[in-house]
């Protein structure tokens, strides 16, 4: 296929709005930022953008398709992210407990953790699922794809990230317990409520 600048262009703009714009994995970094800052949070973050990639890829491949010939498949997904969103959810509300025995109560998500969240995300999958069927041409080649998938991560990274920073510059505003527990119990709160539409969908 030829290269086409325009079509690279409208890629590159939805991976942006989709990256930027408010979703659970978004949240999660926000109230991470606050309770862990940057530094601490680095994990979780790179966990969803390279999580993301690899889903990007296997999207790419052929799991789209799989998903249309199965669609129980998606449904149980559906299911079993509601759960593990709640799951993550009270953590997030747990955030900045004070100190048990010299040890903090709780950790910031993982890579790890971050990066399996995508494949129960229903935002992460509604952004690779659209990326493929609405801009990707039926005529691309294998590197077409590999490339523009690692542009998309390219834009998703920082774009997340924004959350992280927003999230480390409120902390100031949250030194009071009060506060904070206001703040990740809402930021839980949404994360769950943020979830139920899908369930239905």
């Amino acid at each position: 296929m030829n290269f086409n600048v325009e079509l690279v262009a409208a890629m590159a703009m939805f991976a942006f709005v989709t990256s930027v714009t408010p979703g659970p994995n978004n949240m999660m970094l926000l109230a991470s930022g606050v309770n862990f800052g940057v530094k601490r949070t680095l994990p979780h973050w790179l966990g969803v953008s390279l999580g993301h990639f690899v889903m990007l890829l296997l999207v790419g491949a052929g799991l789209e398709s799989l998903l249309k010939a199965y669609p129980f498949v998606y449904q149980v997904m559906k299911v079993i992210g509601f759960a593990y969103l709640v799951y993550l959810a009270w953590g997030v509300a747990r955030s900045g407990a004070p100190e048990r025995n010299g040890e903090e109560a709780t950790q910031p998500i993982s890579f790890l953790g971050a990066a399996a969240f995508q494949w129960v995300n229903p935002k992460a999958w509604i952004m690779a699922i659209g990326y493929f069927s609405n801009y990707m041409p039926t005529d691309a080649s294998l590197t077409f794809v590999v490339l523009t998938c690692m542009m998309f991560s390219a834009i998703n990274f920082p774009s997340v990230g924004l959350w992280v920073w927003l999230g480390a510059k409120l902390e100031r505003y949250l030194q009071q317990d009060t506060w904070r527990r206001i703040f990740n119990w809402s930021m839980a709160l949404l994360l769950v409520v943020s979830m139920v539409p899908v369930l239905f969908v």
